[in-house]
């Protein structure tokens, strides 16, 4: 089994270009499931007409293709649920400067 952590960690190495946050506290990862060395994950963008998310799911599957253990990785892009910035965390609300 590999390591969540580290999946974790390398997930959060890539940043939304326009808003200069990753994908992890801007809530964009939705699920991250592990078949041997298959990663599956699950993501969505902020808006469905995003320009970038071709380059975003490609960064994705090139960081976590560079996690030990990882021989495959499926990115999902998924509509439902719907982002809202709710799901936006802590430390992705203080990148942006909506929290103290």
């Amino acid at each position: 089994m590999i390591d969540q952590d580290a999946l974790m960690a390398a997930l959060k190495n890539v940043y939304d270009p326009e808003l200069g946050v990753n994908v992890v506290d801007l809530g964009l990862i939705y699920d991250v499931e592990q078949h041997g060395g298959k990663i599956t994950v699950a993501m969505t963008m902020t808006t469905p007409g995003c320009p970038l998310h071709e380059s975003m799911l490609r960064g994705v599957g090139d960081a976590l293709n560079g996690v030990p253990g990882v021989e495959r990785v499926e990115v999902r892009l998924v509509w439902d649920p719907v982002w809202t910035p709710e799901r936006i965390t802590l430390a992705g609300r203080k990148a942006l400067g909506w929290a103290a």
